[in-house]
Parts: structure tokens; C-alpha cells; sequence
């Protein structure tokens, strides 16, 4: 026998997160959407909340909380219930912080961790996914070579969120035919930032290409000193963190459209009573919970200092797939519906009234 219940610590944690998304994105998100931008002060509260730093030890200026997946899931996925960008975007720093935590020396975790765990939020990001055919985020293309005391890396990422902004980016690079990853600051001369991409989904979302050429880091920058860092718990944590925003958003979508069918009247009645749309309101509700199992059973296992490759891995692939399984089948639903900024996920439909048609 197993309790899938929340702690009363994760409850209170879930319910400050869920409260402050609301606060900050539900009314907010269609906006950002067609400013093509998330306001730094949003940003800003969503960092006040220590989300990012709750792990690092108070000697650094984090809270010296225990780490726990688990938990991390359950915000992730109440963040991008608001809206996937914002999500992102609010535990971005999270992705160099967290590597850190777990693989960086004692002098790189003094040097790097002050830095990011200041009072404002911090500008950081992570490199890891590449455009051409068949990206593997365990064989990354881009490479690192050890070259007089030092590393030199060439490559292309891309989708490096906020890149613009950042003061360093976390690269992950093929060294030796193990995945690595190194820390590269902004203003290096070998590191290139190019446009701004143009993502469906993630319009608020600010993310670009960056081109490394040459690009010569010292030797201790390489996360975890010689030794290397722990890239395949780097790895898991990531498909962890892509499951649970993926299980966000198709709550989201889940959620929305049944109280939409229970409100939309067709033919004398609401449309949640046809059974086409009752049926699939019925599988998008235990689509998104068996992502939430997958994703949290992956997590428990993390949590408990075990490998979870496997579970991670299953986790990514089903999320993935029914994620976008979930949310086609909400646009099914609300049909031809006219939208407007403001409900979970960045739209509210407006009342209905007389014999108006949507």
C-alpha cells in the first residue's frame, strides 16, 4: 500500500503557488501573449516566493531546505496550469541552480551560487536542446575540447530561454563522449546570441539561438571540477520538470473545457450531455492523471536517491504525446468559440447572451 495524498507542508506550498500564478498570470497571460513579454515585477514576486533558491544552504542565500523532486513537480505543474511561459520563465534560474546543488565543486558553488541567490531574480539559463534531426539530450552535438588548462566549445542550442538576459548560461556539451556541462558567461567572446525566437504556444516566452565557436571557458568552469558532473540525474531532473508543466497545461485544457460544455447550450441542452464531448471530457480527466503518476512516481524515486532513467524517460514520451492529445481535444470542444485574454492557460470566453453563435 502507498499514499499518494500531499503532505501538509506540500498542500501549503501548492496552495501558495496556485494563489500567486493566479494573482499574477490568469488575468494577465493574453496580454503577455500579444506583448510577446512577461513583466520583470511578475518575474520578480514569483522569485520573492524561493522557489528557485529553497535548496541552497543559507551560507550562499538560500533557505537550506531539503530538496525534494517531488515537491518541485507539484509547482511546476501549478505554475503552468496559469500559463507554460510564465512557468518557464519563473523557475529558469532553477536549471543552473539546481546542477550546482547537486554536481558543482565547493569552489563553484562559491563562486556561482551568491550570485544567483540574490533578492532580485536572477538572470541565468540553461542551453541543452539543438535544432538539427534526432536531438538526443544524452549525446549532445556540441562539443567541448580540453585545450592548454583549458575547454573550447563549438556548437548551436537552441530554445535557451531568456538567453538575452542572461549574465551565464549553463551549456551542455559532448566531452570525451560524455555529456557535460559548463558554465559560460554572456560577454565571452566565442558566444553568440542570435534572434529571437518565434515559438507556437509561447509567445511571452523570450528564448534565441546561441552559436559557440571557439569559445574558450577556464577549467574549473566545467561543472564538477575533473570529475565531471552527474549528467544522467541532471537529465532525469529535466524530463521530471517537462512532465509536470506538461501535466499543467492539460489540466488546464481539461479543466476549462468541461465547465465550458456544462454552460454551452446546443440544441436545448448543454453540450456536456452529448456523449461524444462527455466521453472525451472522461479520457482528458484520466490522461492528466496518469501524467500526474508517471510524473510523480519518476519524482518519488529521485526523491529517494534512486536512478529513475527509466521512469523519466516513460514519464517525457507519454506526457509529451498526450499532452498535445489533451489540448487538441479542448479546442475540439470549444469549437468555434471567440476568445479573449484571461483564463487559465491566457483566455476567457465571454457571456453568452440571446441567440449569439461563437
Amino acid at each position: 500500500m502507498f499514499d499518494l495524498a500531499l503532505s501538509k507542508e506540500q498542500k501549503m506550498i501548492q496552495n501558495e503557488v496556485a494563489k500567486l500564478a493566479k494573482d499574477l498570470v490568469t488575468d494577465n497571460a493574453g496580454e503577455m501573449d500579444a506583448d510577446g513579454n512577461i513583466p520583470m515585477n511578475t518575474l520578480q514576486k514569483a522569485w520573492e516566493l524561493g522557489i528557485s533558491v529553497s535548496a541552497v544552504p543559507e551560507e550562499f542565500g538560500g533557505f537550506g531546505l531539503t530538496d525534494s523532486p517531488i515537491t518541485t513537480a507539484i509547482i511546476l505543474e501549478e505554475l503552468a496550469y496559469a500559463d507554460m511561459a510564465f512557468a518557464v520563465a519563473a523557475t529558469l534560474p532553477s536549471t543552473v541552480i539546481s546542477p550546482l546543488l547537486t554536481s558543482g565543486t565547493k569552489e563553484q558553488q562559491a563562486k556561482y551560487l551568491p550570485i544567483f541567490c540574490g533578492e532580485n531574480y536572477a538572470h541565468c539559463t540553461l542551453a541543452l536542446n539543438e535544432e538539427h534531426l534526432g536531438f538526443d539530450p544524452i549525446d549532445p552535438k556540441t562539443t567541448a575540447t580540453k585545450k592548454n588548462g583549458a575547454y573550447v566549445l563549438n556548437g548551436k542550442k537552441c530554445f535557451v530561454a531568456m538567453a538575452e538576459k542572461a549574465s551565464h548560461i549553463l551549456v551542455a556539451a559532448t566531452l570525451d563522449g560524455q555529456g557535460n556541462l559548463f558554465m559560460v558567461e554572456k560577454d565571452n567572446p566565442g558566444l553568440t546570441v542570435g534572434e529571437r525566437e518565434k515559438n507556437l504556444g509561447l509567445y511571452a516566452l523570450e528564448s534565441n539561438e546561441v552559436t559557440l565557436e571557439n569559445c574558450e571557458i577556464p577549467a574549473e568552469d566545467r561543472l564538477g571540477g575533473d570529475n565531471g558532473c552527474d549528467y544522467d540525474s541532471f537529465l532525469q531532473k529535466c524530463r521530471i520538470g517537462m512532465t509536470a508543466m506538461g501535466t499543467g497545461v492539460s489540466r488546464a485544457s481539461y479543466e476549462f473545457s468541461k465547465n465550458y460544455a456544462k454552460e454551452r447550450v446546443q440544441f436545448g441542452e448543454p453540450i456536456v450531455y452529448k456523449q461524444s464531448i462527455a466521453f472525451m471530457i472522461a479520457e482528458m480527466a484520466y490522461e492528466v492523471d496518469s501524467m500526474r503518476l508517471l510524473t510523480w512516481q519518476a519524482a518519488s524515486k529521485l526523491e529517494n536517491g534512486l536512478d529513475c532513467a527509466r521512469e523519466s524517460y516513460l514519464a517525457k514520451i507519454y506526457t509529451g504525446e498526450k499532452t498535445m492529445w489533451v489540448v487538441n481535444n479542448g479546442v475540439q470542444i470549444l469549437g468555434g468559440a471567440r476568445l479573449y485574454q484571461g483564463i487559465p492557460g491566457g483566455t476567457v470566453l465571454p457571456k453568452r447572451t440571446g441567440h449569439q453563435h461563437y
